[in-house]
């Protein structure tokens, strides 16, 4: 039968809800589809560093579904049952072990062993703090059961150097300690890879040579050299069978071209021929040689002289005999072993090669290897095993940390919660009246905002500083205003832990933030470009007058000219006319309104006005998602994780005084003025009394403005037909 799951619809998708034993026994059938994420960083997260560790086994700073069933897989033999996951119990019952098996037997016994020699024998449970005691205490011990042994002091001189080759050479693991050591596996690869060498050796050793004891380095010689040997073979034939291309197979001048310091390049001598070219059939060993090529032909000639017919000349047929005489041991340098290597933590730094032949005869003995293979025999009989403790650790760890990954992986149904941070959140920002807590890790500020932008969420990225260590945050701001949001201010971040730490915005990606701050946009805006106009006009203004002071200053004769300014007067008088006209019109309308309707016209100017950025500000606010901001931090989120204003409203809050809070409203730095008040206050009732003889005297008011407006326009037009 299968298994019944329960989802809870929030953040606008369907989550898994995890509330028993069964649904995570039964994760392992749940479409990865219906995951929330698909895979997460094992950094920037606030979550337990050594259980991620654990989970991730591959060792590639991810975690991902199939780690996180295999680690429930993992926990179905060894525990008997998952409720206290469920919980996410802080201690591990002995009783939660499965001792059904010889493992679990083992483990159960190791468990009573820990607690013996913590002086802990009536507890009947585990804590992370009891396998880490005794992980330190058996770290300490040569026999400590984790199977790997580093050089230590305890050993004999020829064990620790045997360790420390195989280290070098093979390659090697972290004992419990943290430090380097050789498990068994890698004492008898390293023992094989030493045996397979000697007897290369050996074998080279007793291979027959016309060259006796000189061979190695003839060899290596001949190697080096064929290429240039063979070349000068080869054009000595060709000017045999073209004397008139002898030249042309010698340097021609035109190559032989000396650098800035008048010599030759090694790269240039290395392209021509090894000696002077001509029919000779010998190579000379001594004169004439190419400059880069002579100490090699030099040594060469000492090593070989003695078979040759003439020490200082080498023959085609000579050159073709010491090769032919080096191709035995040839075969055998051909046939070098290859050395087997392993997966290891620690890669070695050196080869076998690179050991003398001394210190291999040492290291190939028997009595090392058997010697070693005791050691671990002995290791493996510890009562209280590394392996068995580091599967104690894991269960207890497990235990403890589990459910919360699953349900900030499977689902986000702890940041949904708002009881507990989520993982992602590092702490809470202190900033401008507010405090964000949807505060992620970043790496890369640029490569972060670029994914995260699209976000739709308004994003402060800053720079954490404390005692000299440094980190940065991306936080959300989801609620108030923006205006004063800026590069450059200042914050405080705390961390989960209680943590204060200096914080400076260093970027920002604006985003409506609420509706409150969309209302009030386009009068912030007006009022903007009102204050920019002003500010314009003045310093315009001002400009002309000192422009026209320095001119009545250097042109004092100057007279005002009547004739020149008749266009302006008229331009006036019309502006002057058309905006009577204007206002006369306004103010005809809004008297010949009802008492009733005024609210309705401000209602209406109101919409009109904020109504559009509401509209769009209510858009963008819908389509505000986590998703791309946790992908931006590495993150793989399977949908989309939407924020929505209530959400937003909780993940920002804004300051507020408490609720039994006293209110003093009187400022004692604010001036007090009792004319400025009576003034105030008698303003008041001027305007009261003129709207309420307005409204009285509406229709007469209404007439005259139409008169007004009648004659404005007879005006504008006589002084049009003037013109």
């Amino acid at each position: 039968m299968s298994h019944t799951w329960t989802f809870q619809r929030v953040g606008g998708l369907d989550q898994v809800v995890l509330q028993n034993a069964n649904d995570i026994i039964n994760l392992p059938n749940l479409d990865p589809k219906l995951w929330v994420a698909l895979s997460c960083p094992t950094t920037g997260l606030d979550f337990d560093q050594r259980t991620l560790q654990l989970l991730d086994s591959d060792n590639d700073d991810r975690i991902r579904i199939p780690d996180i069933l295999e680690a429930i897989n993992w926990l179905k033999d060894k525990i008997v049952s998952f409720d206290n996951i469920v919980q996410s119990s802080q201690t591990l019952p002995l009783s939660q072990i499965d001792d059904s098996s010889e493992q679990g037997k083992k483990l159960l016994i190791t468990a009573h062993s820990i607690l013996a020699n913590l002086n802990k024998s009536q507890a009947d449970y585990l804590t992370q703090d009891d396998v880490q005691q005794s992980l330190k205490i058996n770290a300490s011990k040569l026999y400590n059961g984790d199977l790997i042994f580093p050089p230590s002091a305890e050993l004999s001189p020829e064990m620790q150097n045997f360790i420390l080759a195989a280290i070098k050479t093979t390659g090697a693991e972290k004992d419990i300690s943290g430090q380097d050591g050789i498990n068994l596996e890698i004492a008898q690869t390293f023992f094989k890879n030493l045996k397979s060498w000697q007897k290369w050796q050996t074998d080279i050793s007793n291979t027959q040579t016309p060259f006796g004891e000189n061979r190695s380095e003839i060899w290596k010689l001949v190697q080096e050299l064929k290429p240039k040997i063979d070349d000068y073979f080869l054009r000595v034939e060709l000017a045999q069978y073209a004397p008139q291309a002898q030249t042309a197979l010698n340097v021609d001048e035109k190559y032989i071209v000396p650098t800035q310091n008048g010599l030759l390049s090694d790269e240039a001598l290395s392209e021509l021929p090894l000696s002077r070219i001509d029919t000779n059939n010998a190579l000379d060993l001594v004169n004439g040689l190419n400059p880069l090529w002579k100490s090699k032909i030099i040594r060469f000639r000492d090593l070989i002289a003695s078979h040759l017919a003439d020490a200082n000349r080498l023959t085609a047929q000579e050159w073709q005999d010491i090769q032919t005489g080096l191709n035995a041991y040839a075969t055998l340098i051909s046939s070098k072993p290859d050395m087997q290597q392993l997966s290891v933590t620690t890669k070695p730094t050196i080869s076998i090669e690179d050991l003398t032949g001394n210190q291999i005869a040492n290291l190939v003995n028997d009595n090392l290897l058997n010697e070693f293979e005791n050691m671990v025999e002995q290791d493996n009989q510890t009562p209280i095993s590394a392996s068995d403790v580091f599967v104690l650790e894991k269960l207890v760890l497990f235990q403890k940390h589990l459910y919360r990954l699953l349900i900030n992986f499977a689902s986000f149904a702890e940041f949904f919660s708002l009881d507990h941070y989520a993982a992602f959140q590092l702490g809470k920002l202190y900033i401008d009246g507010r405090c964000a807590t949807l505060c992620v890790a970043v790496e890369n500020i640029a490569k972060h905002s670029t994914m995260a932008n699209y976000s739709e969420l308004c994003l402060l990225y800053c720079e954490c500083t404390r005692h000299g260590k440094k980190q940065t945050i991306a936080a959300a701001i989801t609620a108030g205003q923006g205006d004063l949001l800026m590069e450059g201010r200042n914050g405080v971040f705390i961390d989960n832990e209680g943590n204060d730490w200096d914080a400076s915005v260093v970027k920002l990606i604006t985003k409506p933030i609420s509706i409150q701050q969309a209302i009030w946009a386009p009068y912030q805006r007006i009022g903007r470009l009102i204050t920019e106009q002003i500010n314009k006009w003045a310093s315009n203004k001002d400009a002309d007058i000192e422009k026209t002071s320095t001119q009545a200053v250097q042109n004092p004769e100057s007279k005002f000219d009547i004739g020149k300014s008749v266009g302006i007067f008229a331009a006036i008088g019309l502006a002057i006319g058309a905006i009577g006209t204007a206002l006369a019109t306004i103010f005809q309308a809004i008297f010949s309104l009802t008492w009733w309707q005024f609210p309705l016209v401000i209602f209406g100017l109101f919409l009109i006005i904020s109504g559009p950025s509401v509209i769009l500000a209510w858009l963008k606010l819908r389509r505000r998602t986590l998703g791309p901001l946790l992908e931006a931090s590495g993150w793989a989120i399977n949908g989309q994780v939407k924020i929505n204003l209530l959400l937003g409203g909780l993940l920002t809050s804004k300051a507020e005084l408490p609720a039994n809070a006293r209110r003093n409203l009187t400022d004692p730095l604010k001036k007090r003025n009792k004319k400025a008040r009576i003034l105030f206050w008698s303003a008041i009732l001027l305007g009261v009394v003129i709207v309420g003889t307005a409204f009285w005297f509406k229709k007469d008011i209404a007439n005259y403005f139409k008169q007004q407006q009648q004659l404005l326009s007879q005006q504008q037009n006589n002084t049009t037909e003037k013109q």
